[in-house]
């Protein structure tokens, strides 16, 4: 069964539907040079599940190394918004703060890809492991 959710850069600028096939099960972080700046935790979605609704214009590309995945970003605002995967170019790797309603602290533990070392250079598989364990006091 697939979910459709609504989502969108922090200014509102760009919006896109997104399908998740298998829900947030593919929930992940990565520990490649780029990921590792950037932070997001994304969620996987196929090539045929991302659509923009609003704002395409306004997106923005960037590649780097072997140029294979596209990492799209918001050009308003800057919020990385979904990119198209290196280790499995057929799907999108989805940021969930852009996903309406959904935040990365709702995931109190998310498996970190050894992009590091690619699966697509031999290596690949899981580094570890980030957890969240919010605060009783709020």
């Amino acid at each position: 069964m697939t979910e459709k959710v609504n989502a969108q850069c922090h200014c509102g600028a760009v919006k896109f539907t997104v399908e998740l096939a298998d829900g947030f099960n593919t929930i992940r972080r990565c520990n490649c040079s780029f990921c590792r700046m950037r932070g997001a935790v994304v969620v996987s979605a196929p090539l045929s599940g991302i659509h923009v609704t609003h704002g395409k214009d306004k997106l923005t590309e960037y590649r780097f190394n072997t140029r294979t995945a596209a990492h799209y970003f918001c050009s308003v605002c800057g919020i990385y918004t979904f990119h198209q995967r290196r280790s499995n170019p057929q799907q999108y790797g989805v940021n969930v703060a852009c996903i309406e309603g959904v935040s990365p602290f709702d995931f109190t533990d998310v498996t970190v890809a050894n992009g590091i070392n690619h699966p697509t250079d031999g290596g690949g598989g899981t580094a570890g492991h980030l957890t969240y364990h919010p605060d009783d006091a709020r």
